[in-house]
Order: structure tokens, then sequence, then C-alpha cells
């Protein structure tokens, strides 16, 4: 699909006047006020903010694993009221079960409907030759008989991510999934979440406090602002797709990064905080 057929195309995901309280009466807590966006197929928006913006809320709303209180939720051309098979989630914490192996995590939500009785033996050979590239391309392959104790972090993410994309969702919603992780690990875990990207096609909704991590995985940046939660703005990224650690440090990357750093600043009063710091450190050299 090329950038025209893109914008031409219908939402994949569909916000509008999106709210969320928290609480009642003079307790309440407004975390998402009216918040409207469309997530185009085959696209990967990356949400970023300061803390308590509700970029996991609106991500977990998405998901169907939370509800708002206000707004509609439109994912795949049908309201959104519940978790679904046409969107998968991945989280910081890896999520896994710790008696299965590496393969059978990966099958598991395949296994659930197999138990079932669901599926045809051809249906079975699908599945099975599906793991096993998801295996291959998370370069899992030595390890689908081992545990999730016996796996590093950056291992055990392959392993959930690859049993996200097993039953091949038209959606990805990842919260925080390279948090955890070492700088190195991120940065080879960033250009295979990309790969895989390029390879599924799925449309891709990922929140991250890294605005650098942010702006290399995604087509598009949106940014966040805290009290009440809110889209503050959207950037689009100016990278071509096939993307190289070294563009990091291209002129029109550190650019955008400064300008999204800025807003957030803006946006959360940090910039404010900022400033009663050198404020004070100016005082203290007195």
């Amino acid at each position: 699909m090329d950038a025209s057929e893109v914008v031409n195309a219908q939402p994949k995901v569909r916000l509008r006047g999106v709210e969320k309280i928290f609480g009642e009466g003079d307790g309440a807590t407004v975390a998402l006020e009216k918040v409207d966006l469309d997530i185009a197929p085959a696209s990967f928006t990356t949400l970023v903010g300061a803390s308590g913006c509700g970029k996991s809320t609106l991500l977990r709303i998405i998901g169907g694993l939370d509800y708002q209180t206000g707004g509609e939720v439109i994912a795949n051309g049908h309201p959104v009221t519940g978790p679904g098979a046409d969107r998968a989630m991945v989280f910081q914490q890896y999520s896994l079960f710790p008696w299965l192996t590496v393969m059978q995590n990966i099958r598991f939500s395949r296994l659930l409907k197999a138990n079932r009785g669901e599926w045809t033996s051809a249906e079975v050979e699908a599945a099975s030759g599906r793991a096993e590239a998801l295996l291959n391309l998370m370069g899992l392959a030595r390890n689908a008989n081992a545990y999730p104790n016996q796996l590093s972090g950056g291992m055990q993410q392959r392993v959930a991510i690859a049993r996200a994309l097993m039953p091949r969702p038209p959606i990805l919603l990842m919260d925080e999934p390279f948090g955890a992780l070492d700088a190195q690990t991120r940065e080879v875990m960033h250009d295979l979440i990309l790969h895989v990207f390029n390879l599924e096609k799925s449309t891709i909704i990922f929140v991250t406090h890294d605005v650098e991590e942010a702006i290399y995985l995604g087509q598009r940046v949106v940014v966040m602002a805290p009290r009440p939660g809110r889209i503050d703005s959207v950037h689009t990224v100016p990278l071509p797709e096939k993307r190289t650690q070294d563009m990091k440090l291209a002129p029109e990357f550190i650019r955008m990064k400064r300008d999204i750093v800025e807003r957030i600043r803006e946006t959360s009063g940090m910039k404010t905080d900022y400033d009663l710091l050198e404020k004070l450190s100016r005082q203290a050299s007195l």
C-alpha cells in the first residue's frame, strides 16, 4: 500500500470525542478529554507525552481492556465493546506462561481453538507453519523448547510479539514493550519490529516515553498532553520506509526530536520547572 492509498483508505481505528473519567463526584479524575484521532490501515503510529497524559489508558480502550466514559471507538469498522481477535496487545511485562515452552507460548491462542474442536486438519497444519515462520523471524529457532526463565529479556519480548502476531491481527497495540530493555537490545528490537511491520502490514499503535524511539519507529508521532489527557499535536516523520540507526544523527531527525520534546515540556509544565531550577542554580552560585 503506497502513501496515497493510506491517505485515501478508511481509518483502521477511529476515535471521536473519547473521554475517560476515573471515580465520581469531587474525587473524579478526567484521564482523557475529547480525543479525536484516525489511524490509517497498515500504518505505524507512536504516542508520546509526559506521565499522566493517558497514553496507556487510550491504548487499553482501543484494545477493549478498558472502557471510555464518553465518545466512540471504532476498530476495523465496528464499535469496540471489549477485547477481540482483531486487536492484539503487547505489554512492557512479557506476560509469558512460565510452564510453557517458547513454541507453546507462541501457539497458545491457536491451541485454545484446537482444544474446542473448531479447527480442521488443514488449519492446524497452517497454524503450525506460521508458528515456525514466526519462530524463525524472531531468531528463536534454537530456543523453541526453552522455557521463559531460560531466556533474556529481549528474547522473552520476541516471544510475546510472536504470540501476538500468531493469529494475524489487523491491529497490533504495543504499550512500552521495550521500556525494560537495555539500550543495545532496544535498538535490535527497533529494527526487528520495523522488519515485522514491513512484512506483516499490521496497523501498529505504539506507546512510549522515548521520543527518539517514537520518531525512529513511527510514520506519525502523536504528542499527548496531561491534565486532562488530550492530543496536543501530530507530527509526520520525514524518514523513508527503510530505516537505519544512523538516521538518528540526521539534522531533520534531531530537529523533530527537539520540537517534540519542547511540546512535551510546554504541555506538562516541565518548562516552568526547568526555569525554576535554573533560577535556583543561579541563586545558589551567588
